[in-house]
């Protein structure tokens, strides 16, 4: 039961405001003593000629506000403030839950509606390092949120495999490249060779020009040239494609930049027959005053393409093959110029999806006393940063399972240690606004008490282990129907059962606003108030036989909403630690 929704509707019918303008108005009080919603009467004080104070006096006082689910009704100043029958909203919020499952908080609010993802991204030939993984996190948590509210979401990997690295590449490989080092570990050889490229390109500008004749050659589709640059391509997507599965990431498309090369002609015909492209010192670019942008680079004087070029390419691809409500672009804040050039590119030429692609912007990450063995020199690899957490993760559950004289095996214990500690690296991604920078530490990460997945994961396995000794006790847990849900009354619990019903709102905050943070605090938020109920109350002893009963089903309603939030953001939970 959304109460807010049926607030506003009585509200509607005693002022005659739409309902859904009042549910617009209806804010959240501060602090729980001043109710759980409240209404702003200012905006009736023209329309009825009363002060606000005054009007919040006459509609508390009104007795189409006395229902069932309402507990009190008071004018507090120009407000007027509702406080909800607290066994009433027990009962209605954990029987949702207990029936939905799984499903609780699922949405079809983007039914039949396409959200196209763009993310991760990575440079092929290159290491995967932390900077790919913010992106690879966001995109992907984005993902999983959208289709909880009914999206069909295409995910798409826009690798970065063409441009003029590549022409470096290819003139690298030819120069130094190893044969068995390549097929040993590819990204590092290509690597190597490219960084030795760029070091001997200082002392020999002629390597550059080479470079570029031999991009010039991939773009004309020469078989050399090509054959070379898919064998790189492949062999990357093979390694990308372990971390990918490591972290429980997938995509539906690996269209990248080459995938748009045959598209370019027609981009340039589209933008010279709306006669937008001007010449600029042998380049050709679009201008973009109006937008207070400068131009955009769409052909380079060497007639090479550039990203700008391909981007348009994608953006009117994928727009004539899904249709898209909304293209997103999960890329890091200093490419917010590169967007608004190509989003203003297509608004200049008419083209009304412009409105629908949105970047979403991310910081930077940074480190706090963490020291790497890293492969790669000032490089962090984001598998480095993996292992390392896993292994002290590993660490603390060996030293907590021996304190508990547990009996779980060296082989439970590694596949909890692999969760948890992959986890938490994707935490630190999340917990905050994406566009604040992340700073990674160890005491933080994997604190088991702080804002932390450790956290998160400990309190869902702590909730099961309270629901399997119910069961070993043969105490059984309140059914969806069970009158008892409405004893759940306390500070603690209905603290409780009002986070657990914010759930579905968060989850929409996040999508609205392409912040997953939105959700990562609100799911840490019920595990704080879980905590503090489970300290505060006796679950399994002490209370009588409907009240447990009514516990245990609030137990099994955090499990649900802890489980549901933390695969939003892409961590996999544990039974038991």
């Amino acid at each position: 039961m959304d109460y807010k929704v049926e607030i506003s509707a009585l509200l509607s019918k005693l002022t005659g405001i739409e309902s859904a303008e009042i549910h617009r108005l209806m804010e959240i009080p501060p602090q729980p003593e001043m109710g759980d919603y409240a209404f702003p009467c200012f905006t009736l004080s023209k329309q009825l000629r009363k002060s606000p104070v005054a009007i919040a006096v006459e509609l508390a006082s009104d007795p189409t506000l006395n229902v069932d689910y309402v507990d009190s009704v008071r004018a507090q100043g120009p407000y007027v403030n509702f406080f909800i029958d607290k066994g009433h909203l027990s009962k209605a919020v954990i029987s949702e839950i207990i029936l939905k499952g799984e499903q609780y908080a699922a949405s079809d609010i983007g039914q039949g509606k396409t959200v196209i993802v763009e993310f991760s991204s990575p440079n092929i030939a290159k290491p995967f390092h932390v900077g790919h993984a913010f992106t690879t996190v966001l995109g992907h948590s984005l993902s999983r949120i959208y289709e909880k509210l009914g999206y069909n979401v295409v995910r798409v990997n826009h690798l970065g495999d063409y441009g003029t690295q590549f022409g470096k590449l290819i003139t690298a490989y030819r120069l130094w490249g190893e044969e068995s080092a390549l097929e040993a570990s590819p990204i590092d050889e290509l690597l190597r060779i490219y960084v030795l490229f760029h070091e001997n390109e200082k002392d020999d500008p002629e390597l550059t020009q080479t470079a570029r004749d031999n991009f010039r050659r991939l773009e004309a589709g020469n078989p050399e040239e090509k054959a070379l640059w898919q064998r790189f391509r492949d062999l990357s997507l093979k390694a990308f494609a372990q971390v990918y599965n490591r972290m429980g990431v997938a995509f539906d498309s690996y269209k990248g930049e080459s995938d748009y090369s045959d598209h370019i002609p027609s981009v340039i015909s589209f933008l010279e027959e709306k006669d937008l492209l001007v010449d600029s010192e042998g380049a050709r670019v679009v201008m973009l005053d109006e937008y207070k942008l400068p131009p955009c680079l769409v052909v380079k004087s060497d007639g090479t393409t550039i990203y700008a070029s391909r981007d348009l390419a994608a953006a009117m691809y994928r727009h004539e093959h899904y249709n898209f409500h909304k293209n997103i672009y999960v890329v890091g804040l200093p490419q917010s110029l590169h967007f608004q050039q190509v989003f203003a590119v297509l608004d200049k030429a008419g083209l009304d999806y412009a409105k629908d692609c949105e970047h979403v912007g991310f910081g930077l990450v940074k480190f706090k006393n963490m020291k790497f063995s890293t492969r790669e020199g000032n490089i962090v690899v984001l598998e480095d940063l993996l292992n390392e957490s896993i292994a002290k993760t590993l660490e603390i559950i060996k030293t907590n399972a021996a304190l508990r004289q547990s009996d779980m095996t060296e082989e439970e214990i590694l596949e909890i240690a692999n969760k948890v500690g992959i986890g938490s690296v994707i935490y630190t991604y999340l917990k905050s606004g994406r566009e604040r920078d992340i700073v990674f530490s160890w005491e933080e990460m994997l604190d088991f008490d702080g804002d932390s997945a450790p956290y998160l994961i400990y309190t869902y396995a702590r909730t099961r282990s309270i629901l399997r000794k119910a069961i070993e006790q043969g105490i059984r847990s309140a059914d969806a129907f069970d009158d008892s849900l409405s004893l759940l009354t306390t500070e603690e619990e209905f603290a409780l059962v009002k986070l657990l019903s914010d759930l579905p709102e968060a989850i929409e905050k996040a999508a609205s606003s392409n912040e997953p943070f939105m959700l990562s605090r609100q799911v840490s938020r019920i595990a704080r108030a879980f905590n503090r109920f489970y300290n505060n109350s006796s679950i399994l002893g002490g209370a009588d036989d409907h009240l447990r009963s009514a516990r245990l089903a609030l137990c099994e309603a955090v499990c649900t909403a802890i489980k549901t939030g933390t695969y939003l953001l892409g961590i996999d939970v544990v039974e038991r630690m």
